[in-house]
């Protein structure tokens, strides 16, 4: 294992009283990955001003002028976090919400940790060491996978 040592021990990062957090879920769960740019910025200005429930009343126009972005990027944003289910909105009032576990990349993780070679004593490592080794468990344990990782990406709506 790595052994970090700060770079900079005097900024260490600390919640302020403000609180405000971002939560890493949104990089493992693939919301970064299904989510625009725009979307995303809209999330980390409300994840930043918003209190310890997630709520904020920053206004459209405030929002807009904080992001370079016009009604219609906002409302585009807004509609694609919604349906992320990352935010909740009211006129004027939004919710940052919190980040429900993804059920299938825990499904993935859970397959990926019981059929990852190296994990698995003696298993094969390639292509090669299949033909090599005649391993045929192994072959079918690393469809398996593909074929699951094919599914949850049929069901999330991205490609593999």
């Amino acid at each position: 294992m790595i052994k970090k040592t700060l770079i900079d021990p005097e900024r260490i990062r600390r919640i302020p009283k403000q609180f405000s957090w971002i939560d890493h879920r949104l990089v493992q769960d693939g919301y970064i990955q299904r989510c625009h740019a725009e979307s995303l910025a809209l999330y980390l200005l409300l994840a930043a001003v918003s209190d310890s429930q997630g709520l904020s009343y920053y206004g459209d126009s405030s929002i807009s002028k904080h992001l370079h972005l016009s009604a219609n990027a906002l409302a585009h944003a807004r509609q694609e976090l919604i349906k992320q289910a990352l935010i909740a909105y009211r006129k004027p009032l939004y919710q940052v919400l919190d980040l429900r576990p993804n059920p299938w990349n825990d499904l993935a993780s859970r397959v990926l940790k019981r059929t990852t070679p190296s994990r698995q004593p003696g298993a094969c490592k390639s292509n090669a060491d299949i033909q090599a080794t005649g391993a045929v468990t192994c072959q079918k344990r690393q469809n398996k996978v593909q074929q699951i990782g094919e599914i949850i990406a049929q069901i999330e709506g991205t490609s593999p």
